[in-house]
């Protein structure tokens, strides 16, 4: 079993910032990939980025540019570095991990709110 724990939303104004971060309780190094989802009220759950042990990275179109995402293999964390906030980006985020033996697991997710 691998544990994964959100921190790091909030309420923010618009083009305004935000940096969650995600533990792991185990080796991040030795997974497949990490990332990032969201799910918006009344809405389907849909991919934000994704990071693999080498770095490679992958966004959705809607927060090219905007977002960053980032791993620390010392600290089994990884960030979502969140610059020019909109109000659609209001969302729960949720981190993922999948490991080698392609097991999928989930954070409970973090609050972000994008509102003046």
């Amino acid at each position: 079993q691998v544990q994964l724990v959100e921190s790091g939303g909030g309420l923010v104004q618009p083009v305004g910032s935000l940096r969650p971060s995600c533990v792991a309780s185990a080796i991040i190094a030795r997974f497949n990939a990490m990332g990032w989802y969201r799910q918006a009220q009344g809405k389907v759950r849909e991919m934000v980025a994704l990071i693999t042990p080498e770095g490679t990275t992958n966004y959705a179109e809607s927060v090219k540019e905007r977002f960053t995402i980032s791993r620390d293999n010392v600290n089994n964390t990884i960030y979502l570095r969140a610059i020019s906030l909109k109000p659609e980006d209001t969302a729960v985020y949720y981190c993922y991990a999948q490991t080698k033996a392609y097991e999928n697991y989930w954070g409970e997710g973090t609050q972000v709110t994008v509102s003046s």
